[in-house]
């Protein structure tokens, strides 16, 4: 079956806001055996909304929308759909009453706008939202569904997941998506795509899409059938094959961050982790506690800014400093190791740089950046000069810090003894140094 997305609100189309609600929806949708086939973006003015749902069940059976839901005059979603479907928008006491209870229990008074939200168009189900004022809506229509839904990200999810997602679950065909996200880091898109062409095009039953990310390339495989079995099985296959053609260099195989990776390794391993940062100023701090259950191996971290609190909260010798100047190798090493031995943890990682607009010399320009990750033997560093702006050359660095924590874990699996006695990091078969 085919269904189609609406977002409304004219917010949607400024710089200032993303649609983020109909990646969920898609998601969602296709879980269920739905394809997509069109998103739509619209602002709020009557004739627009009315226009985009009536051009949309021309198209398809399923029609979800977001947004436009809620008390101001500008949110129009039910007055247009109503009008579009010949239907009167008439009060729902059980909704009224539902909101004035939301109100008391808050300890607010209700403004009288707020009564609109109870104004639902005959014949809707109303959807229970216990999450906030605006009801969702189960509209059908000459053989068509219409879904009108909050466009608060948390409302619309929750309402999807507990009363959408099942009654649209009992529509649904027996054709299903399956599929598989595959991410890789250290290689270019054309590299991946080199590497891995010759395996999906042999498979005409899958569709293959890849995407470049700041950082990481990603591998999406995807099938729709109704044979669950055979389409698990060769998307198996095909992951299993392409596992091989990337080696280290692939990361994970079901859709995970590389903080994700980085956390399960340190977990997996009873390991602890503290940070010393410059130039990402607490962005891989940021990115590794983002996991839920990240103070199980997570110790602490800084932002060491300065060369005076690399020196007092680092113990990064002065000397050093003056000698190397805060971006370099030595330096990198050093914050690594002194974070480590301050903390107690497993590993240090630290990381200096430049990460621009200025600042950068011939000698050290923009973008340059150095890592180090240290445990109890000694350290590893890095060296790599990322292109891009600021953002991105602090995004790049968080990258490669948590992917030499991953690689530090796999290299020790595959030189481990007979007693799986990890071998300390000068023994990991990483280069000293490399550039991207």
């Amino acid at each position: 079956m085919k269904a189609e997305i609406i977002a409304v609100g004219s917010e949607l189309l400024t710089p200032d806001r993303v649609d983020t609600n109909s990646l969920f929806l898609t998601l969602e949708l296709n879980r269920l055996g739905f394809v997509v086939t069109r998103k739509t973006v619209v602002g709020d003015r009557n004739d627009d909304v009315r226009d985009a749902f009536r051009d949309a069940l021309a198209r398809v059976e399923v029609v979800i929308a977001s947004g436009g839901l809620g008390p101001t005059q500008d949110d129009l979603t039910r007055e247009a759909v109503a009008q579009l479907l010949g239907r009167k928008l008439v009060r729902d006491d059980a909704v009224m009453s539902s909101i004035e209870e939301r109100f008391r229990k808050l300890g607010r008074t209700m403004a009288e706008v707020n009564r609109r939200q109870a104004m639902v168009p005959e014949g809707a189900d109303v959807l229970k939202n216990s999450r906030g004022t605006a009801p969702g809506l189960w509209i059908e229509s000459n053989g068509r569904v219409v879904v009108l839904l909050p466009g608060v990200p948390t409302e619309l999810k929750a309402l999807f997941t507990e009363r959408v997602g099942p009654r649209l679950a009992r529509r649904a065909g027996a054709t299903r998506l399956h599929y598989r996200e595959l991410r890789t880091t250290g290689l270019t898109e054309s590299e991946v795509e080199q590497h891995i062409a010759p395996i999906y095009t042999a498979y005409t039953s899958a569709e293959t899409t890849i995407l470049a990310s700041p950082g990481e390339i990603q591998i999406h495989l995807r099938a729709w059938s109704d044979d669950s079995s055979a389409a698990e099985s060769m998307l198996q296959e095909m992951t299993e094959r392409i596992t091989l053609a990337l080696g280290e260099h692939l990361f994970t195989t079901r859709g995970e961050s590389l903080e994700e990776v980085a956390g399960r390794e340190l977990m997996m391993n009873h390991a602890t982790i503290a940070t010393a940062e410059s130039c990402t100023g607490g962005l891989l701090a940021q990115r590794l506690t983002r996991i839920p259950g990240s103070s199980t191996y997570f110790l602490g971290g800084v932002v060491c800014y300065s060369n005076h609190l690399k020196s007092a909260w680092v113990d990064v010798p002065g000397a050093l400093l003056e000698a190397k100047g805060a971006v370099s190798p030595e330096v990198a090493r050093a914050l690594a190791e002194g974070i480590r031995r301050r903390t107690g943890a497993t590993l240090g990682a630290g990381i200096t740089g430049i990460a621009g607009p200025g600042g950068g010399t011939p000698e050290k320009p923009v973008g340059l950046v150095h890592i180090a990750l240290a445990d109890a033997t000694g350290s590893k560093e890095r060296v790599l000069q990322f292109p891009g702006d600021r953002e991105r050359i602090r995004w790049f660095a968080s990258q490669i810090a948590l992917d030499m924590v991953r690689q530090y874990f796999l290299y020790a699996r595959q030189t481990s003894s007979s007693v799986d006695k990890r071998p300390g990091i000068n023994a990991a078969a990483e280069r000293n140094t490399s550039k991207s």
